[in-house]
């Protein structure tokens, strides 16, 4: 085996005082190098502005990242990316269509549109669809849930027992469509 020849030497360090200090951010709780990494960066810097003066005077002028807070929200990705972009609820007539589609020769699902314009969330609505008759229920599309089976005379009852500020005169029944 042979030897590295860079290799670190063993013992103190010429120039450098022992033990060594470590001064540690009252906010984050991180040395006083790393706060810029931390998301609540400006309290670190009012903190270490208000406690530590001289380490902030050292920090803002040899880093200089404390004084440019322009670029270093540039510089920082902000988490999660750019995200979704949300659609804007449309304010038309506020209408839940039933109706029931044909699948395959025997089966058949209904399908349920216009929840989402009374402001209920989808995924719960298919959830309680789902566990309430038995079968199958999901999302599809932005405003549509499909639920496996034939339940569109027993939606008329359960959708205003659930939610209360949906009348029946706001549900309609489409009959039967193909998908």
């Amino acid at each position: 085996m042979a030897e590295n020849p860079k290799t670190l030497p063993n013992g103190p360090q010429p120039g450098i005082t022992y033990p060594l200090t470590v001064v540690y951010c009252g906010n984050c709780s991180l040395p006083l190098e790393y706060c810029e990494y931390y998301p609540e960066y400006d309290r670190c810097r009012a903190w270490l502005q208000q406690n530590l003066p001289t380490e902030f005077e050292k920090l803002s002028v040899s880093g200089g990242s404390l004084d440019d807070e322009n670029s270093e929200e540039k510089k920082r990705q902000k988490r999660g990316g750019k995200g979704m972009i949300k659609t804007k609820k449309k304010e038309g007539p506020k209408q839940i269509c039933v109706s029931r589609a044909t699948r395959g020769k025997k089966k058949s699902v209904t399908v349920v549109t216009g929840l989402n314009s009374f402001g209920i969330d989808l995924k719960v609505a298919a959830k309680f669809f789902g566990t309430k008759f038995a079968c199958g229920s999901s999302v599809v599309g932005e405003d549509e849930i499909v639920i496996q089976g034939d339940v569109k005379d027993d939606l008329f009852d359960i959708i205003p027992e659930k939610w209360p500020e949906i009348d029946e005169d706001f549900i309609e029944d489409l009959g039967d469509q193909k998908r």
